[in-house]
């Protein structure tokens, strides 16, 4: 033990060495841009934006020793009945957490005058990783992927809606869609969008108008690794605060009868991100062996990652445009170049073979989405599933059921309960938190007040 003392002590040196010269460059950027404030940011079970904004002149500070946050703030309200599990309780749920910014994602941001941006991780007041943090399940499943020799190449594509000014009508308050939008006359908004999330870390590919009044549709470029829902989480909380300097509001929420939707377009490539894993050949529309074994992981655990991809009751309503007859599930299907399958495989383009997860809606943590995606898919590998062939043959009826998708959030609970690959995958502490916060909601989605409140979050 004597012996590797000194390696440790170097180790943690040139850590700490590594982590000064970052944070100097930064406050050197930061003199240089007259940046004032710096959002220290983090994600909740919804995948909002929840931050602490701190003078520049504590940053050295605070991005060594972090920030105080309430972990309520994070982990959201619980029933009180929930208060007797061993993990749910009040000491616990009103307890400080420690944000610890990620150097690496610091950026200005252009939309908002002298403040800048650090995305953190959460970690409990001991140091430990908070077992609820989406970032942290997300970042754990990247590693476990790295473990196995392949990366994760991805993408989210996301819908929202641009309304305008809300007005009052016969004593109501409504929000119309900004129809302007919809033929991208304001080419103002779009383009200072575009820009500024370029220069905040979100890469835009594309970005046009999509079904629906005031229904805008935008694409990432892909990227390796947690950057994909680095990204999507810069752009749900960078689109609103633009928006709001054009006196528009944007939402990602699902109304009644209207649909957003979050797809997680993504291939699987070797470690070393040279060869796309998913690529049975140049011009050949098919996936490799791999890719259909990961294909049918996603189909094995369809149920179970369904109330991660659509987390609310509204979201979920567009399951049900899979089968006309009244079904507690439907079926979960894939194709090849088809847009109205749950997995759409692509084999098209400039960017190689890739699966299109269609099941997320826009509503949905990104960081849950990519952690579910890839806990299914890497089981699917592992364990050499071929449930894409059983799909394609006329007498099945035994595992059909792993592709299905419960059509109420209630059952979609318990499928995730039961599935224990995705309960190890994404943790147990985890997946008993989310279990009971979604009860609550549904517990109460009754209520007008409520719902209100709901839709006002997600806006």
């Amino acid at each position: 033990a004597s012996s590797r003392e000194p390696d440790v002590n170097g180790l943690r040196s040139s850590t700490l060495l590594h982590l000064f010269s970052h944070i100097e460059f930064i406050k050197q950027q930061m003199a240089r841009d007259n940046v004032q404030f710096v959002r220290f940011e983090s994600i909740d079970l919804h995948g909002v934006s929840r931050s602490k904004n701190v003078p520049s002149r504590f940053f050295h500070e605070k991005a060594i020793h972090g920030v105080a946050m309430p972990r309520s703030y994070l982990e959201l309200t619980l029933n009180p009945k929930d208060n007797e599990l061993d993990y749910i309780n009040a000491t616990n749920f009103n307890c400080d957490i420690i944000l610890n910014p990620d150097l690496s994602t610091f950026r200005i941001l252009p939309w908002t005058e002298q403040t800048a941006r650090v995305i953190c991780d959460s970690f409990t007041v001991l140091g430990n990783p908070l077992m609820t943090s989406p970032r942290h399940i997300a970042k754990k499943q990247l590693s476990q992927l790295q473990d196995n020799g392949f990366s994760l190449h991805s993408a989210f594509t996301y819908e929202f809606c641009i309304y305008g000014i809300t007005e009052v009508v016969n004593s109501k308050t409504i929000s119309f869609p900004a129809a302007t939008i919809l033929n991208n006359h304001d080419q103002t908004f779009i383009q200072e969008l575009i820009e500024g999330m370029y220069y905040a870390g979100a890469n835009i590919e594309s970005f046009s108008s999509s079904s629906g009044p005031g229904q805008m549709e935008i694409t990432f470029h892909p990227v390796f690794g947690i950057d994909a829902a680095d990204s999507a989480f810069t752009f749900r909380t960078g689109i609103k605060e633009v928006a709001k300097k054009y006196n528009y509001v944007a939402s990602f929420f699902s109304e009644s009868g209207f649909y957003n939707s979050g797809a997680l377009s993504h291939s699987l490539w070797d470690l070393n991100g040279q060869k796309n894993l998913f690529s049975a050949g140049y011009g050949v529309e098919e996936l490799s062996d791999i890719g259909k074994n990961w294909l049918s992981g996603l189909l094995a655990h369809t149920a179970a990652i369904s109330c991660l991809m659509a987390p609310t009751t509204s979201c979920r309503k567009p399951y049900s445009k899979y089968s006309k007859e009244s079904k507690e599930t439907v079926n979960a299907k894939w194709a090849y170049n088809d847009n109205s399958c749950a997995f759409n495989v692509k084999c098209h383009g400039g960017k190689g073979t890739h699966i299109e997860n269609k099941l997320s809606s826009a509503t949905a943590n990104p960081y849950l989405v990519l952690a579910a995606t890839v806990a299914a898919g890497l089981d699917g590998v592992k364990r050499g599933l071929r449930y894409d062939d059983m799909l394609q043959e006329e007498n099945y009826t035994a595992d059909l059921k792993h592709s299905s998708v419960p059509l109420k959030l209630e059952d979609a609970l318990v499928a995730l309960e039961k599935d224990s690959c995705i309960k190890e995958a994404l943790g147990e502490t985890f997946i008993r938190y989310f279990v009971a916060m979604k009860h609550y909601e549904l517990e109460t989605e009754e209520m007008d007040s409520e719902r209100n409140k709901c839709l006002g979050y997600f806006i």
